[in-house]
Parts: structure tokens; sequence; C-alpha cells
């Protein structure tokens, strides 16, 4: 299977018809497109207008989840139904199956949150604003666990927007690791099982890891990939 994917492509209103020829080929080189977040600059409606004109209609199946720049302008939800209504999937502690070749591909998503690393994260202790901060981490990781969980398909992809390893986020300021990222994350996902996990977010990290269970570990922040998207094969195991 062909997994074509992108992330922080920070669509705004002048920005039409941008990604749209260099995704004329796409059904030619994959079998899917998963979206990482960060879609657009402010999370407007008119924004996502854009997204949805440039990811429609492509000949394979588009999933996404939202990023924090969707979240800006507290229109995430409409931003979704936006996105679905052009026939888009979009993904929050949730997951999506398609068949490729008679095979079975599972996605999992969640934007997921920040919060940081096994050793320097946050914890649910203190002001109450503190602990909500880390309580949502805590929502995110849960819910990307249990849409791993329900899937039993011949290959399975994690997709996030925030990391779920410090692998990927090497290039970036150590001090604002946190906020890019959470080891719950790659729990849930080295506890549930996947082929691939991919997210984006951090924009001068770099792009392969793995997570403690060795499993790989994609950054496709379009800054990271320098390109419209990059593509990754998997092989389903034939038993």
């Amino acid at each position: 299977m062909r997994i074509a994917a992108v992330g922080d492509v920070h669509l705004g209103a002048d920005s039409a018809d941008n990604l749209r020829p260099s995704l004329r080929d796409l059904s030619r080189r994959a079998d899917i497109l998963l979206l990482a977040g960060d879609l657009t600059r402010h999370g407007t409606l008119d924004e996502a207008g854009i997204v949805a004109q440039e990811f429609a209609d492509l000949d394979v199946p588009v999933v996404a989840v939202l990023g924090n720049h969707d979240h800006h302008s507290d229109a995430a939800d409409d931003i979704a139904k936006l996105l679905t209504d052009h026939g888009i999937t979009v993904l929050e502690g949730s997951s999506a199956t398609f068949t490729v070749d008679g095979y079975t591909l599972g996605v999992a998503g969640t934007k997921g949150f920040g919060g940081g690393f096994a050793g320097k994260c946050a914890s649910i202790f203190g002001e109450r604003i503190m602990r909500e901060f880390a309580c949502h981490t805590v929502d995110m990781a849960n819910g990307l666990g249990a849409a791993l969980a329900e899937l039993s398909t011949d290959i399975t992809v994690a997709l996030t927007h925030y990391s779920p390893i410090s692998d990927t986020l090497h290039g970036e300021p150590r001090e604002i690791y946190p906020f890019l990222g959470s080891y719950l994350l790659g729990e849930a996902i080295d506890d549930n099982g996947a082929d691939l996990a991919l997210h984006g977010h951090a924009h001068a990290g770099i792009e392969r890891g793995t997570t403690p269970g060795g499993i790989r570990v994609r950054n496709v922040a379009q800054p990271v990939i320098r390109s419209a998207y990059a593509v990754y094969e998997l092989e389903p195991d034939p038993g």
C-alpha cells in the first residue's frame, strides 16, 4: 500500500491552487492521502473552504486530523463538518477502514496535544489550568488508543498532529518540546499496535524516528518533507 501524507500546509485565503497542481497525479503514486493537521493558518471557515477545494475529489480517499492552527478560531467542529461534506474523512479519537487491492487499511487519528516526554513532562497536579492541560493530553492519548484498538486491518496507521516521540523533534528548541507532543501518544501506539505513525507540527524537526516499541514514526510537516506530500510503502503480511 502506498500512503501519501503531508501536514502543516497552512492554507489561507490566498492559497487557492497552491497544492492542487501537485496533486493531479496523486492517484498514480498513492492509494490514500493522510493530512496531519494545521491545514489552515487561523482556523477560519473561509480558510477551510480553500482546504476543501485543494483536497476534495482526488480519486483517492483523503483522511485528516486537525491541528492547533485549525482550532485557533474555535471553529474546529464547523471545519470538520465542512471537510466531511467535501468527502474528506476527519478523525478525532476515531478510525476509518479502507480496502486497497483486496487488503484492508485502518487509520486511527487524533489531534493529540503537548505535555512532553518521559522524565520531563507535565503532570495532573497543581493549578486547575495546569491540570486541565495535562488532562487534555491524557484524553487525546486515550482516544487514539481506543481508535487503534478497534481496528483489525492488514495495515494500521496512527495519524496525529502532535508528535508521539521526541526523536522527530530534533532541530526544534528543547525548551518547546512539551508543546510539540507527548509520550502518552507514543504509549497508545505501542500498546495497541500500528505499522506506521505519522505526525506534523514540528516544522524544524526531522522526518524519521521510532517509538520505544520500535514502530516507525514519520514527521510529515511540509517544511520537513519539502514537497506537496511524501509517500510511504507498506507491505501487508500475506499471512
